[in-house]
Formats: C-alpha cells, structure tokens, sequence
C-alpha cells in the first residue's frame, strides 16, 4: 500500500516483494498516530451524517416540487459559498490553527444543514445552501492537512487509502438504513408522508454529523499554531503563495479543475436521474447507492495496485477514460438495469483517483503550505463547480440527460488528456516503487 511520492519502502527482513499479513498487523505495522485515529474517528462520524443527508437531499427537493433547474441553482449556491469561504478559511486556519477551525465546522455545518431540512421555499433553499457552503469549505481546508499532520512520509499513502475507505463504508450503512427506514416504519405502526420522512432523515444525519466534533476536543498536535508561527513573512501568506505558486500547483490546478467539472456536472443530479428518468423507488436507490459505495470501497482498496502497474499519474488517467466511457454508455442505455449497473461503475471510478490526486497534491508542498494549497485547490474546484451544477440542471431540464451525458462523458476523456500533459511530467521525480502487504 506504500506508493508515496519520493520514499521508497523498504521491506522487511527476509521477505518477499509481497508480505501478506492480517488486518490488525497491518495498521499495527503502519503505526499511525493517536492523532491521525482522533481525526479518523472525527470524518467518520462526520462523513456519516454528511452522507446521509447528501444522499437524501436532492430526493427530498423532489418531494418539494423542485425541478432540475431548481435543484441546480440550490446546488450550485452551495457550491458558490464554497468558493468565497475557501480561501478565508485557508487564512483563518493558518492563524488560529486546525483544531479550533475543524471543531466550529464540526458544530456550523450540521447546525446549517438542519435549517435546510426545514426549509420548504426555494429561495430559503437558496441562501442557506450558500451560508452552509462557505462554513463546509474550512472541512476541506483542514481536513487533508490534518490527515498529513498525523502522518508521516512513510505511512501518508496508507492513512489517506484508510480514511477514504472508511468514508465509503459510511455511505454502505447510510443508503440502507435510508432505502429501509420506510418500511420499518411501517411495520412499526408508524404512517409519515414520503417528505415528513426524507425531513426526519436529514435531521438525524446531521445529529450523527455533529458528534465528530467531540474527537477533535481531545487532540493535542492540532492545537499547535504551527502554521501561525511560521507566516509571519510576506512570502507565506495566501495572496504572495497564489502571485508567486509553486510550478507543479499550477499545472495541477486547471487539470484538477478540469476533471472537478466533470464531476460535478452529473454527481449532484444522480440520485434524481435514478429517481426522475429511470422511476427507481426510494427502497431500491437506498440499495443502489449502499452498492455504489461498496464498490467504491473495492476499487479504493485496488488503487494501490494500480499505480503500482501503471504509474500514478497513468493510473489517475486511466479510472477517468473509464469514467468517460461509462457516461457514454449512460446515455446511449434505455435499459433501466443496466442502467443501474453502468451507475455502479461510474460511482466507483469518479473517486477511485482521489487518494492518488490529494496525495500527489500535499507531499508536494511544504508542511507549512500544505493549509494554502488546500485551499487554494479547493477554492478553484468549488469555483468550477458552482457554475457546471447550474448549468447542468438548466442543461438536463432543457435538453434531457441522454444529451447532456453524452456532452460529459467527451469532456471526461479531455480531462485524462490535459491531466496526462499537465501532470505527466511531474510523474518522471515519483517515486512509485512500493511493498504491497
């Protein structure tokens, strides 16, 4: 699993190229920090709650009378926020430091969310979705800072592969308690209308949500304002990093941005399309997505693998070709099944490069930038995204998803291409020699 930039594992002695070994000795062998596990179980909870109402919300809208134009527009205010809320997140956690950054989002962002499950009105809609926008983007700020913070060159690719793989599993739990909830219900005696129930949802994830906060309390090492102490020069803060970037930001910054617009362009609007064009029941999206994220968990397992074959870079490049050929086969497919099937793909292999990209993105910044060039990421991918999730809902009302799609899945193979140019040469000061356990 060891596939970090510039350090070449050294295996044990007397073993092989592979060294097979149980679960536990694995994380044992990792030896990951007390603080890398508070913040793993701070995302899980996090992760959790968040997932949940993701999930719902869009469904919820529906039940709302919203269309996709509307759905669009909240969507993309969401996204807006985020891209105001970044880079004065960037700043404000490098002058107070990760904890008390994290521990506010922790605490705001659920808060946020539950107002939105109470409101009915579009234009409520609207503007809570842009507030909870600007306070979710410190959560992308800090978080990857804090996973680097509690690791160490040697074991960073495995805790990154860890935390992913554990927000996946999350989400297997979240779609079946949301696909079955009904029916328990039911069975309890208990009548609630489909809105009053998609209502109840939101509200209990972001209870689930906001218990994350209370990990980060007791940590210690994201306390420390190291950050602060090491800003105090004109050349450390965020305006002079984003006049003077690093060369390898720069070229990592249009292709991330590129590939965030396909993205972001059909994900928001998947649960709708399955619930809208192919008319799949709330029980069977539940399942779906609950399978969605198993074989995420799989492929997320497999990415070392695949970088060990094929080269990061590569690797990255070829999960987004797959990408693109499965939303062409979306769009060309009537076939409600297979439709579903060519959906478990694409959810699978949209974030089946993350580990790879954030990881390729933070070893290659200093420790004390590592805040800025989240930031900054982050900033530019919440900026694209605001736009592409309007257009595309104005773009599926007006046009339908089989054009639309098909539109997607050609900018996806642009992606790979801009990706493979930009980022390619980058690859030849990687180090990709790693011990598989």
């Amino acid at each position: 699993m060891e596939q970090l930039l510039n350090v070449k594992p050294k295996a044990p002695s007397g073993s092989g190229p592979f060294v097979f070994m149980s679960p536990a000795a694995w994380l044992i062998n990792k030896k990951l920090s007390r603080d890398f596990w508070i913040v793993f179980t701070a995302a899980f909870f996090f992760d959790f709650g968040i997932s949940i109402f993701v999930f719902m919300f869009n469904l919820y809208l529906l039940d709302l009378h919203f269309n996709d134009r509307s759905i669009g527009l909240v969507n993309s205010a969401a996204l807006l926020g985020s891209v105001l809320g970044t880079l004065p997140a960037g700043l404000l956690t490098r002058r107070i430091g990760l904890r008390p950054m994290l521990a506010f989002c922790l605490v705001a962002a659920p808060s946020l969310c539950a107002l939105r499950a109470l409101a009915i009105g579009e234009s409520a809609q609207i503007g809570l979705g842009f507030v909870a926008g600007l306070v979710l983007s410190s959560w992308g700020v800090c978080f990857l800072p804090a996973v680097a913070r509690g690791t160490t060159p040697a074991n960073r690719a495995s805790g990154f592969s860890l935390i992913f793989s554990a927000g996946v599993g999350t989400g297997i739990l979240g779609g079946v308690v949301c696909g079955y909830l009904p029916q328990w219900l039911s069975r309890a005696g208990f009548v609630v209308e489909p809105v009053d129930l998609k209502r109840l949802i939101l509200l209990v994830s972001c209870g689930i949500a906001v218990l994350g906060v209370f990990p980060i309390l007791w940590t210690r090492l994201l306390s420390s304002n190291t950050e602060a102490s090491r800003m105090d020069g004109p050349k450390n803060r965020i305006g002079a990093h984003l006049l003077k970037m690093d060369p390898f930001l720069l070229r990592f910054l249009p292709a991330m941005a590129l590939w965030t617009l396909v993205l972001t362009s059909f994900t928001p609007f998947a649960n709708v399309y399955l619930s809208r064009n192919l008319h799949v029941p709330l029980l069977r999206i539940g399942l779906i997505f609950s399978a969605a994220q198993v074989v995420q968990f799989c492929v997320t397992l497999m990415t070392p693998m695949l970088f060990r074959s094929l080269g990061l870079v590569n690797g990255i490049v070829a999960t987004q070709l797959l990408t693109a050929v499965t939303l062409g086969c979306l769009a060309g497919t009537q076939n409600t099944q297979f439709a579903v099937v060519l959906y478990l793909v694409f959810y699978g292999m949209q974030w089946m490069s993350s580990p790879g990209q954030y990881n390729m993105l933070l070893s290659n910044v200093p420790e004390e930038e590592q805040s800025t060039a989240s930031s900054i990421t982050l900033f530019c991918n919440a900026l694209v995204g605001a736009g592409s999730t309007a257009c595309a809902g104005i773009l599926f009302t007006k046009f339908g998803y089989p054009c639309v799609l098909t539109g997607i899945a050609i900018l996806a193979i642009v992606a790979a291409m801009v990706f493979r140019i930009l980022v390619g040469p980058s690859n030849r000061s990687i180090s990709l020699q790693q011990q598989v356990p």
